[in-house]
């Protein structure tokens, strides 16, 4: 069942369901007055117009409690940043709230990123990016490791692969995944949003930057399941979805959020240019001396 944004006013009073919608006008926590908005719909509505609430009658007067950008929004306004589900599974099932946000994230971004919310701690977030990233890069790893042992795909570089450690390598990175994944998040992070800075794109806070990657990441890491071609389709995706939640979160538009993304692997690549140059220029001064 579609569920329903509802605001007054400036103030988003969150996501409910038709039914939750309905008890909540029957005891007065709603009024008919109040705005909604679901999928599929051009603009805000009072509750009122909805069929099912009200059959299109007429809502009653509106007094100034509601502000005049939200008692006439545009056709093209956005939903209220009433969360996604995860930031909204109080009461819901744990797992239910996880898929739902994995699915919305991954098959519509643009709507799951206007609608997350920029504020709200890391917590959250940071658990979220620990279940889907400890579940995808597991999964992963357990393929690594039979690819190994069946001499499937195996690369041939790998150390785990010759030293016969391969038991004692592959359990250490399961035990300090979560680890690693929490540092990742971070670092990561802290340089797109830096990056985001130097463009002139952040027009919020670290931490909303932090939450982008962290749904990011918690979204594309369960991909890695996918045998063999995992890795490129979470790296090509992820790199999609950080530039469409940046864009959306920080609402600055695409091109700066598409080379803050991008330019650290400008930078890396420019900077490797840099080293192969000067080494080439110093071993052809070093033999013009002989």
């Amino acid at each position: 069942m579609a569920t329903i944004h509802i605001t007054r006013g400036t103030t988003s009073l969150g996501t409910f369901s038709e039914e939750e919608v309905r008890e909540g006008l029957r005891s007065g926590r709603f009024a008919l007055t109040d705005l909604g908005w679901r999928e599929g719909m051009a603009s805000w509505e009072a509750l009122s117009k909805f069929p099912e609430f009200g059959g299109g009658a007429s809502p009653p007067p509106v007094a100034s409690t509601i502000a005049p950008s939200t008692a006439a929004p545009k056709a093209d306004a956005p939903a209220p940043r009433s969360g996604l589900p995860w930031e909204n599974r109080q009461g819901r099932p744990f797992l239910s709230a996880f898929i739902e946000t994995l699915q919305m994230i991954l098959s519509r971004p643009a709507e799951a990123f206007t609608a997350m919310r920029r504020e709200g701690g890391l917590v959250d977030p940071l658990l979220y990016v620990l279940i889907g990233g400890t579940f995808g890069l597991i999964v992963h790893f357990i393929y690594r490791f039979l690819f190994i042992s069946l001499n499937i795909f195996a690369d041939r570089s790998d150390p785990f692969a010759h030293l016969g450690i391969v038991g004692i390598g592959w359990i250490f990175l399961l035990i300090f995944t979560p680890v690693l994944i929490v540092i990742g998040v971070f670092i990561n992070a802290a340089i797109i949003h830096l990056c985001l800075m130097l463009v002139g794109g952040a027009k919020q806070s670290f931490e909303t930057t932090f939450r982008v990657i962290c749904f990011t990441c918690g979204s594309v890491y369960p991909l890695l399941i996918v045998p063999v071609c995992g890795s490129l389709i979470v790296g090509i995706w992820g790199l999609v979805l950080y530039c469409i939640g940046l864009a959306r979160a920080h609402e600055t538009d695409t091109g700066r959020a598409v080379l803050a993304v991008l330019l650290p692997l400008i930078l890396c690549c420019g900077g490797l240019f840099l080293l192969i140059m000067l080494g080439a220029f110093g071993a052809m001064t070093a033999l013009s001396h002989h």
